[in-house]
């Protein structure tokens, strides 16, 4: 079996399939190329939106410290000399804690550990004494302190503002603190909880033991966390933000901000899925409005490469359905071409097929003429003699031969004789029609074909030719002369086979009758 030949790509689809290559990968990478900058930029504003956000937040925070603080102080120093005065100890909780409602509680500690005074009072904790050592972390210090988170008395899970109260001689008499439930609606929460975004951006506070000291998440309120860079850097008293993996192995944008007088850290932050969520909808919302224009950019691209193609299309067909080379010019020449190349490669093939035409009737010619002689050769009588017969046209034929030619090339060696038969080839055109068919059959054998031509008329043709030769003065040998058989074929039904063989016996008689003579055939 034969394998089928495989179609080969034309320059429509080709163009075609490049073009819309090119513009689908400079779209894809125009998108990524989009995409990448575009997602860049995302996290880049969404972290420092978060770092501004957070430093802010800290900053508030540092101010209601120093607010708290200066109140404390305030209360601190007025109580100095009025610590055993009870009424005055329960005037100055209750004035400090419904004042700017900074605090959750108010109380009061004396140098012993123990509660003197605490509001509200629906705190059953007045009287008695400190005793763990996270709560006996302010009356050990004796100076301004913020303290690390620890369960009261009262079992709320707190942290603490407080100030030490000396007397007037400089004896540590105890200290006044307001206190933050940290598991409960508190100052933080109010602060910061109002400020959260809309956009899934949150933000939490840790103090410097990485604990959570205030989440939107209640129930995250306490919880210790060691391995969030961000955490890391702002209890190392460090700003910025950066792309971190949370605690709980989310992927977040986090800005971070130190409060500085409390050695707490402001973490705000937002899901960078959640961020880049957005990033995607507004890509997919562009690849849907591109679509439009790409389908109408692919119409003209096609629309483009039809046009192109087309007359290189015509001229590959023309080119390759070539039969007659006259049909196939004629062809080429109605193509017009309508830019360079096309035209420049249309006057070529015109060149090319004039010149292959030219080189095909020269090597038909060649195949049909005796090399030496100019003449037509033994291929070239069997087409003459095909013509005659298929046309059925009566014709003559002489059968000539150069006497004694051996002798010649004997004598003066073949380089003379291929000399003199080229002179006598001459000599036997000159003698003939246009018409006739004049061959060399062989060696020193020629043959003239005269088309309608009776063989009394041809014996006066032979007659012209032989004395033609005889007297003329031939370049290398002088004189020479030729014997000359002449036959006839009239038509079918006689062969022409059989006329040939009529002239050769007629050659042959002439040459045994003496030569330089003419003899019919039958």
């Amino acid at each position: 079996m034969h394998e089928r030949t495989k179609e080969k790509l034309n320059l429509r689809k080709l163009i075609l399939l490049l073009c819309v290559f090119s513009v689908v990968i400079t779209l894809l990478n125009s998108f990524y190329s989009i995409y990448r900058v575009q997602r860049e930029l995302l996290i880049n504003n969404t972290i420092e939106s978060n770092r501004v956000y957070a430093e802010k937040m800290a900053e508030m925070t540092d101010v209601f410290i120093e607010s708290g603080m200066n109140q404390l102080a305030y209360s601190a120093k007025s109580l100095s000399n009025k610590m055993n005065d009870s009424a005055v100890l329960v005037e100055e909780v209750d004035r400090l804690r419904t004042q700017t409602n900074s605090f959750n509680s108010v109380v009061i500690v004396n140098a012993k550990g123990v509660i003197v005074s605490i509001s509200p009072e629906n705190i059953r904790i007045k009287g008695m004494k400190l005793e763990s050592e996270r709560s006996l972390q302010s009356l050990k210090a004796q100076r301004p302190l913020i303290t690390d988170p620890f369960i009261s008395p009262a079992g709320n899970y707190l942290t603490s503002l407080s100030y030490p109260i000396f007397s007037a001689s400089g004896e540590y008499l105890g200290y006044v603190g307001g206190t933050i439930y940290l598991e409960k609606k508190n100052i933080l929460t109010a602060l910061l909880g109002k400020h959260s975004y809309k956009d899934g951006s949150y933000l939490f506070v840790v103090d410097r033991h990485r604990t959570l000291i205030y989440h939107p998440d209640k129930n995250r309120v306490g919880e210790v966390i060691t391995i969030n860079q961000a955490i890391n850097a702002v209890v190392e008293g460090q700003y910025g933000g950066r792309d971190i993996v949370n605690s709980q192995g989310i992927d977040m944008l986090a800005g971070y901000a130190p409060v500085k007088g409390s050695n707490w850290g402001v973490i705000a932050q937002r899901s960078k899925a959640l961020t880049l969520a957005e990033l995607d909808d507004q890509m997919w919302k562009v690849l849907l409005e591109s679509i439009p224009i790409g389908l109408l950019t692919l119409l003209l691209i096609w629309i483009s490469a039809f046009f192109i193609s087309k007359p290189l299309w015509q001229l590959a067909s023309t080119v390759k359905a070539f039969d007659n080379h006259a049909l196939t010019i004629e062809e080429l020449k109605a193509i017009k071409p309508w830019y360079f190349e096309a035209s420049h490669l249309k006057q070529n093939f015109l060149k090319a097929l004039n010149i292959v035409s030219m080189t095909i009737e020269k090597l038909h010619s060649e195949s049909m003429t005796d090399a030496l002689t100019g003449l037509l050769n033994r291929r070239g009588l069997e087409t003459a003699l095909e013509h005659f017969r298929a046309h059925n046209v009566p014709f003559s034929m002489l059968a000539l031969d150069v006497d004694h030619f051996k002798k010649v090339n004997d004598t003066f060696g073949h380089d003379a004789g291929d000399e003199l038969l080229k002179e006598v080839a001459q000599l036997m055109k000159l003698q003939a029609r246009d018409l006739d068919v004049v061959c060399r059959s062989g060696g020193e054998e020629f043959m003239i074909f005269l088309a309608n031509t009776d063989l009394n008329q041809a014996f006066e043709v032979a007659e012209r030719v032989r004395k033609s030769m005889e007297s003329h003065h031939f370049s290398v040998v002088n004189k020479i002369t030729i014997s000359v058989g002449v036959s006839h074929w009239a038509g079918e039904p006689q062969t022409i086979k059989s006329a040939l063989k009529e002239a050769d016996k007629a050659l042959y008689l002439a040459k045994e009758n003496g030569r330089n003579r003419t003899e019919l055939g039958a």
